[in-house]
């Protein structure tokens, strides 16, 4: 027989952990249910950019929920090392963008937000042989380690008392007066009190699956697979993460160097290609000719949640009363993180959202 926590996510990746960990904080009692292991989709295989890439070419409702997530980090960080003894890796490193055409939006974009921007340095000049004069450095942008800050969080919620069921697919709800009571997996049922679907990649099938295909709302989350990879680099060779075209270098701590990222319509194929291990060693051997001599150590895929706009859905459901969700932040979930968890909060709980929360509405054109 199981208890009834206050609140039942189902999905536990960036988004429904950090959600769990602010209803923990509040002494609410948490349950967190994945399919699979915690963290280890989409939230596991990105890159960890603390930015959106190219944000003022996206809808502002994405950066609503990015500049407040951005100044959240370092604290979060802190408290989650203080906590637990691992560290997510937080880093500074700043944020190259090589050839803008639209660097005056860039700049009109970082002047509203207060981003600082600065001209590329001598020194980067010399790094990369193709950087252009339309390029723009952001130097306080920072980046952490999906891996390490998902880890992080699962032990602090642990630590907290939170209940975390992996390898667990739920298939249905029982819904009673306009309400869930319980929701069932293929071997057990457990009572709810209040639900919320956080599922990423996979939440579009899970909501119809969930509520019935007459379900009015919809919620139009599709995967987007991503290939990266990771060469083995010493320290030092690169200091800055740089992006070009929509692909982008990221050094680590100890001098590994993530390249990424594809962007592929695949439905839930998780496979790698040749060809886009090959193009992705191409684009760093081209912007980094020192990356020449270091050689792949890891290439692997993941499912974005993608949504037409890439804006998420973070709602309540407009007639079951303790159903909410929390998904499709597309490549920007540790981006947009911390400020969409507070939204999700603030609403379940009914406290007046600091931001706007109309655009992240099931009913809003995503």
């Amino acid at each position: 027989m199981h208890s009834t926590p206050d609140i039942t996510f189902v999905g536990g990746g960036i988004t429904g952990l950090l959600c769990a960990r602010l209803f923990a904080l509040a002494g609410a009692s948490v349950t967190i249910i994945d399919k699979n292991q915690i963290g280890q989709e989409s939230s596991w295989a990105g890159g960890g950019i603390l930015l959106p890439l190219y944000p003022w070419r996206q809808a502002d409702a994405i950066s609503q929920l990015v500049i407040p997530s951005i100044k959240a980090y370092p604290k979060l960080v802190q408290d989650l090392i203080d906590a637990t003894g691992i560290n997510p890796e937080y880093l500074v490193s700043g944020l190259l963008m090589n050839s803008l055409p639209d660097s005056d939006d860039a700049h009109a974009w970082s002047n509203k937000y207060a981003i600082k921007t600065s001209i590329a340095s001598s020194k980067q000049r010399q790094q990369f042989p193709h950087i252009q004069d339309s390029s723009l450095y952001l130097p306080g942008i920072a980046q952490v380690r999906n891996p390490r800050l998902l880890k992080s969080l699962k032990q602090d919620l642990l630590q907290r008392g939170v209940k975390i069921i992996e390898n667990c697919a739920i298939e249905k709800v029982t819904i009673k007066d306009n309400h869930i009571i319980e929701i069932t997996s293929h071997t057990e049922t457990l009572p709810v009190k209040q639900l919320v679907v956080s599922a990423g990649a996979w939440t579009g099938s899970l909501w119809p699956q969930l509520l019935g295909k007459t379900e009015p709302t919809s919620a139009k989350v599709f995967p987007v697979k991503g290939q990266m990879l990771i060469l083995d680099a010493p320290i030092g060779v690169l200091d800055t993460m740089v992006l070009e075209n929509d692909r982008y270098l990221i050094p680590r701590r100890d001098g590994k160097i993530l390249c990424g990222s594809t962007v592929e319509h695949a439905d839930f194929d998780k496979t790698t290609s040749a060809q886009a291990k090959q193009s992705l060693v191409n684009f760093a051997h081209n912007l980094l000719p020192e990356l020449r001599s270091a050689p792949v150590i890891h290439h692997w895929a993941g499912l974005r949640p993608g949504t037409e706009q890439g804006i998420p859905y973070i709602d309540q459901h407009p007639k079951i009363q303790n159903l909410a969700i929390s998904a499709g932040h597309f490549r920007n979930g540790f981006a947009m993180g911390p400020a969409s968890a507070q939204l999700l909060y603030d609403l379940v709980t009914e406290q007046t959202p600091k931001i706007d929360p109309t655009p992240y509405q099931l009913s809003a054109q995503h």
